[in-house]
């Protein structure tokens, strides 16, 4: 997410976009382990590995194996871990430390303070390249956990008769309320949700009968916990989890939850791709069925690293290739658009622009576009985004415990990732692209897509009688 950009919109629509305050504000402190630098290791190959295809209990959980037989998808080479031989060649040296590793794309991001040792690697015959992705401040500011709020407002309690309370009408936009009816709520199905953080998650009450699967931080260094950092997570996952019937039902009420930090609230690098790469992978091997990022990427710390309007092709960015790969493993990715739309870059984020994912875009409770809103299309000329959902405003539970209006296409992505949840457990026969196409080709600007509406708002009613046949 980019931060100059978050604090343009709130100045401009004089409201919150992607929450930047989800954390108290104290004092100034040095950067952990003083002055450092990371970066992406490239390796040759996965050659003499101890790993097998014929043994994937060995790195992938049941979960899924079970998923990629369900779809016919092949265990290959990707899914096997980086080479041990060459982890532990690069671990004996010194002022080398590895922090980070994508088995995808055969990287391992290392942390040193001198960077004349990186360079070193390239001695190593199995290194093929390595790339500075982060320089660390001086200085960052401290977190701590906000106060929250045990009771809503009484305002906020609506009558029995409106089951959804203040999330009706962002769930009836996308036919979400028949496909609940139907007994179709998300149960089965896992979504991992990647963030920069779950404020309080763990103490808000209504936010305790979650299912939370599991959790895991891969931003460097890791936090004391993911629950006492930004609010951003906790109002994403609030549109999909809460089930509080007559005051807010989200998307997917009985899906289960997989909690990933990967986000770095403090800097904005390329290591954070690096981050996301290795979040993605490891909710693969955990089974997730779904995966919802609400984050995406253009505009760096260290402007020589920004990314250009050329590499937008859904490969040429080491976390839109990931993405790209997300599908042939079984998995949907529902990604943000972004909400550039009003600033000077203007375009979706990375990796909104991936292949075979769902990119979600904002549109207001009246259906037009939001203004702020990244627009396509990708540099090898696919519509982007793909569909659009609530997001100007979204109504989500913050980590202060209260429920409030978001703008953002953080908020939209949510909406649908929860939905597509919903579907599969209501079609567990399709594959992933099949959702993805099904999803897409359900939206009410499906006959004259553009890159601003995209092929418009999903019906998931549709969706699921069109997948029926």
């Amino acid at each position: 997410m980019n931060k100059q950009l978050i604090l343009f919109i709130i100045t401009l629509l004089s409201c919150p976009a992607l929450a930047v305050a989800g954390v108290n504000s104290t004092e100034m402190i040095s950067y952990p382990g003083g002055k450092c630098y990371m970066f992406r290791v490239t390796l040759k190959d996965k050659k003499h590995s101890r790993y097998s295809l014929n043994a994937p209990s060995e790195y992938l959980s049941q979960r899924a194996i079970e998923r990629r037989k369900r779809q016919h998808i092949a265990i290959d080479s990707t899914d096997l871990p980086i080479n041990e031989t060459y982890i532990e060649a690069i671990q004996a040296l010194k002022d080398v430390r590895i922090v980070g590793k994508s088995k995808w794309n055969n990287t391992l991001l290392v942390r040193c303070s001198n960077v004349g040792k990186v360079f070193n690697l390239l001695k190593l015959p199995f290194v093929k390249s390595v790339f500075k992705v982060f320089s660390s401040p001086d200085s960052i500011s401290g977190s701590a956990r906000v106060n929250f709020k045990k009771e809503f407002n009484r305002w906020d309690t609506l009558s029995e008769d409106n089951r959804y309370g203040v999330a009706k009408d962002q769930i009836a936009q996308l036919n979400g309320i028949r496909m609940h009816a139907a007994g179709y709520r998300g149960k089965g199905k896992m979504i991992a949700v990647l963030d920069a953080g779950f404020m309080n998650v763990d103490r808000i009450p209504c936010l305790q009968s979650i299912r939370i699967a599991g959790q895991n931080d891969f931003v460097v260094p890791k936090a004391k916990s993911i629950f006492s950092e930004m609010e951003h997570g906790t109002m994403v996952l609030s549109s999909m989890a809460t089930d509080l019937p007559g005051v807010f039902i989200g998307t997917a009420p009985d899906a289960s939850y997989l909690l990933i930090r990967c986000e770095d609230r403090q800097t904005e690098s390329v290591a954070e791709e690096d981050y996301w790469a290795e979040a993605v992978e490891y909710a693969d091997s955990m089974g997730v069925d779904v995966i919802n990022s609400s984050l995406g990427y253009h505009d760096f710390d260290d402007k020589s690293t920004n990314h250009r309007y050329a590499d937008m092709d859904g490969e040429s960015t080491l976390i839109s290739h990931t993405a790209s790969m997300l599908a042939g493993k079984g998995i949907v990715l529902v990604n943000s658009a972004g909400n550039d739309g009003m600033g000077t870059w203007k375009k979706i984020n990375f990796p909104a622009d991936a292949k075979r994912i769902i990119t979600v875009g904002s549109v207001t409770p009246m259906g037009v576009n939001a203004a702020f809103c990244g627009v396509g299309p990708t540099q090898d000329g696919r519509i982007k985004p793909d569909v659009m959902a609530y997001g100007s405003p979204t109504s989500v539970i913050s980590g202060r415990g209260t429920i409030v209006d978001e703008m953002g296409t953080s908020f939209s992505a949510p909406l649908v990732a929860g939905l597509v949840a919903c579907l599969w457990q209501a079609l567990p026969n399709k594959s992933a692209s099949e959702l993805i196409d099904l999803v897409i080709a359900s939206g009410n600007n499906v006959a004259t897509p553009n890159n601003i509406y995209g092929y418009g708002v999903p019906d998931f009613w549709k969706a699921y009688n069109a997948g029926r046949k």
